[in-house]
């Protein structure tokens, strides 16, 4: 399991300090879950889970996928819970705050820009 924690905080690019804050422990505590000098508990298991959105299976067994496919729905919640989680203004609470005060006309001009920008980026896969 260690080796997976580790694996978790390299995807989300975060240092052990940033990634223990996450968790509410220190990051010595996270290096030594990922040194296998510490094993976390399973309140910790559980919130590396749902802090990372990682299948409790896979962390603790190295079975199927890293990360659980989460629905519309839930990725939407999940991005407003963290742009409102954060203490100093951050871009997803600037981009949210700016998406509330929008006008009907200006959240189409929105959407539509958003789609020509996937289009493109699926483009240059497609070609890349």
């Amino acid at each position: 399991m260690q080796e997976r924690i580790k694996q978790v905080r390299k995807a989300h690019e975060l240092t052990q300090a940033e990634f223990g804050e996450r968790l509410g422990v220190k990051g010595n505590t996270v290096t030594g879950y990922e040194t296998g000098l510490r094993t976390p508990s399973s309140a910790i298991i559980t919130a590396i889970c749902r802090e990372f959105n990682v299948s409790d299976t896979w962390l603790r067994t190295g079975e199927g996928e890293m990360f659980i496919q989460l629905s519309r729905d839930a990725q939407i919640t999940k991005f407003v819970g963290e742009a409102l989680r954060g203490e100093s203004p951050s871009d997803q609470q600037r981009f949210l705050n700016a998406l509330s005060g929008a006008t009907s006309e200006e959240l189409h001009a929105i959407a539509e820009f958003a789609k020509r920008l996937a289009a493109e980026y699926a483009n240059e896969k497609r070609d890349g």
